[in-house]
């Protein structure tokens, strides 16, 4: 691909990184290097290399999941090659303290609606401090809406921004708008009088919080620059209908790991959240979740580099109520088994295959597992860890 034309190089910095959804707050890619390549982590007996943690959150029950095996055939292949830990007890019962809880190991104590950073360290914190890695290394996709950046990072002192993952949110950055942007404004034309304008006024916003090596803030932003504008040629700003935005984090994800190769790929999805209304729609989301993870998970195992080193842990925050609404729906309130108990599952090079682990454990003791598949420490959390995963 070719960056010889400044008109399309300049919209696709400036635009990309400023106005159309690509949260860089705390990530430092000046200097990061992009490309990921060969870091020597603590225990390198282990297999694993590359971890995709995916919050399948929204609230989704084990009996539309696991307990409809025509809903999710893709992940009961997935668990076929792996662990399901199917007696997982939520942490609460509200979207973003609950989904929050599986990232930091903690049972956040969060109300629906609220929009601030938590206090406890997320476990991109942790392996970046502990092992070093990169901003690059690091990445979390979100389903969109504002909350979700949260999960980036928290506001504990000994960690917080810096170390934080690099955000991607399938919704703001790869829409229609963004792409007629590229349609007026990505040709190889010169700029004239307002364009040029608007182009300067944009510049002024880039910030790869960290500054760094100009040269290699460059290559980084060329980068950004290549996989944005493959993006869109693959279509995913044109993913529309039920759980169009979990569909576009998935896919995301599944892009970033085949470019960019990171070691932690976070995914936020909630589109399942529509069950307070519609049970079908949720049973579609669910649907068409599954069709996304089987295509990111087809893209590791058809990726030399990938198929060998990359493990997977795919959970919701919690589940949904045991009887349906007056709407014919499913809310998250009365406390049954339905709600409470999840099921996680866990597939990688150094995890048992076929194993269902039917031992009671927490959605918070995932993330310090992950930590410790690392050799990190995720010395905050009140997680432990799963049981009988390795082999």
């Amino acid at each position: 691909m070719s960056y010889q034309d400044p008109s399309r190089r300049d919209v696709l910095r400036t635009a990309a990184l400023t106005g159309a959804g690509l949260g860089l707050a705390g990530s430092g890619l000046a200097g990061s290097g992009l490309a990921g390549g060969g870091l020597a982590l603590p225990g390198t007996e282990r297999k694993t290399k590359r971890v995709v943690f995916i919050a399948f959150a929204g609230g989704v029950r084990t009996k539309e999941t696991f307990g409809t095996p025509a809903n999710v055939p893709n992940m009961v292949d997935m668990s076929k090659e792996g662990v399901l830990f199917p007696r997982m007890r939520t942490a609460n019962l509200g979207h973003f303290g609950a989904a929050l809880s599986i990232f930091t190991g903690i049972s956040e104590a969060r109300g629906i609606r609220e929009n601030s950073r938590g206090p406890d360290p997320t476990v991109f914190e942790y392996l970046r401090k502990d092992l070093g890695l990169a901003a690059s290394d690091v990445w979390i996709t979100t389903s969109g809406g504002a909350q979700q950046t949260n999960y980036a990072y928290g506001l504990h002192p000994e960690y917080g921004p810096k170390y934080g993952a690099t955000t991607l949110d399938g919704d703001g950055i790869f829409n229609r708008e963004f792409k007629d942007l590229l349609t007026r404004y990505g040709l190889p034309e010169p700029m004239e009088g307002g364009e040029k304008s608007m182009l300067d006024k944009l510049r002024k916003g880039i910030r790869t919080m960290g500054g760094g090596d100009p040269v290699k803030e460059a290559e980084n932003l060329a980068r950004i620059e290549e996989y944005i504008l493959s993006e869109l040629t693959r279509g995913t700003s044109d993913i529309s209908g039920a759980g169009a935005g979990d569909a576009k984090a998935l896919r995301l994800a599944r892009n970033l790991l085949s470019i960019f190769k990171p070691k932690v790929t976070g995914v936020v999805l909630q589109n399942a959240d529509i069950a307070h209304g519609s049970f079908n729609g949720y049973q579609e989301v669910i649907r068409r979740n599954d069709a996304a993870i089987g295509e990111l998970w087809t893209a590791v195992k058809e990726d030399e580099e990938l198929a060998e080193s990359t493990a997977f842990f795919i959970l919701p925050e919690f589940g949904r109520d045991r009887d349906l609404n007056a709407r014919r729906g499913l809310d998250h309130g009365d406390g049954s088994d339905d709600l409470r108990w999840v099921s996680c599952l866990a597939v990688g090079p150094d995890f048992k295959k076929g194993v269902v682990n039917k031992d009671a454990h927490q959605v918070i003791d995932v993330m310090p597992t992950i930590c410790d598949l690392f050799g990190a420490e995720a010395k905050l959390s009140k997680g432990g860890r799963l049981s009988g995963l390795y082999r």
